[in-house]
């Protein structure tokens, strides 16, 4: 009788999990500004060897996808 008690409860310890759940979320896409195309009045800014895009008070960076906002 003890060896099966025992046995239950090392099957119990093992059948139980110590792992948590975690949620990955994606950025939301409207919060991301992508213009496709930059104005002609843009200006070209090298900063530390990297090239931004200035036009209306903000900096932006050329991707694939077109030229993205950020902030410097």
């Amino acid at each position: 009788m003890k060896k099966a008690t025992i046995l239950i409860l090392v099957i119990g310890f093992m059948s139980t999990s110590c792992a948590t759940k975690v949620v990955h979320t994606t950025p939301d896409k409207n919060k991301v500004g992508v213009v496709s195309q930059a104005p002609k009045n843009h200006k070209i800014l090298v900063i530390k060897g990297k090239r931004y895009y200035k036009w209306n008070g903000k900096h932006y960076r050329k991707t694939r996808r077109g030229y993205v906002a950020v902030t410097l």
